[in-house]
This record gives structure tokens, C-alpha cells and sequence, in this order.
């Protein structure tokens, strides 16, 4: 884990279009970044971050996420996403992340993810698999 920088930040950039806008306000003009989405796009630029950071053979998994959704990103806009490494403790990695398009933030807050080897990782899930099929 010493290899993990604290304070390093990646940003990615992602257009609003119909696969991650909403749609049930029935109006066009109403369709917006969806929340999910945005939270996903924020743990993606997270993963995308630190993963370079890692041993060969990890990875990391999301267990905590603290955002607001603050704005709406209209259809058609560009969303920056921003993922900062703020501090580890042991195998946790904490993030301050944030999204905003060229004329607001549209949310932030934090995200965790804990640093797994695939391999026991899978295991693990594998035997948690077989264990709730026996009940």
C-alpha cells in the first residue's frame, strides 16, 4: 500500500446522453445525469485512479459512498469527474470526488474502496456462493 499517493487526482470526462439520463419527468428539457450513474462514474474515476497504484493482481471494491447530487447536467453536456486519494488506512482507500460540468458543481462528497486480491477475492465469493445454496 505505500505505493498509493496521497493527494494524486485523475479526472474523466463523460457526455450526459440517453443511457445515463433520466427519463421519467416526461419532459426533454428535464433530462438529466442521473444519480446513479453519477455515482458510478464517480467510483469508476476512483478505481481508475488508484488501480495503476496496485500490486499486480489487485484490484479495488467500492464499500462506502457519501455524495450529493447538487445540479443537473442537462442532456448534451460534458460532466468532469473528479476522484482526489485523500488518505489510506491499511487496505481503505479515501477519496474526495466531484462532478461538475463548465458552469456548476453537480455533486461531491466521498467514496471508499477497499484494495482486494482477485484471486481470494473471487474465492471468498465463491464460498459464500455455495454456502447460502446449502441452506
Amino acid at each position: 500500500m505505500e505505493r498509493i499517493e496521497i493527494g494524486a487526482v485523475r479526472e474523466e470526462k463523460v457526455r450526459v446522453e440517453n443511457e445515463n439520463a433520466i427519463n421519467f419527468l416526461g419532459l426533454p428539457g428535464a433530462r438529466v445525469l442521473s444519480t446513479p450513474h453519477m455515482i458510478g462514474y464517480m467510483e469508476r474515476t476512483s478505481r481508475n485512479l488508484v488501480l495503476p497504484m496496485l500490486e499486480p493482481g489487485d484490484d479495488s471494491v467500492g464499500t462506502i459512498v457519501n455524495v450529493s447530487h447538487l445540479s443537473g447536467a442537462p442532456l448534451g453536456s460534458e460532466v468532469t469527474f473528479r476522484a482526489e486519494i485523500e488518505s489510506v488506512e491499511g487496505r481503505r482507500v479515501n477519496f474526495r470526488v466531484k462532478a461538475y460540468d463548465d458552469q456548476h458543481v453537480v455533486g461531491e462528497g466521498t467514496h471508499q474502496r477497499f484494495v482486494v486480491t482477485v484471486a481470494a477475492f473471487a474465492q471468498k465469493m465463491q464460498r459464500k456462493l455455495e454456502n447460502s445454496t446449502r441452506s
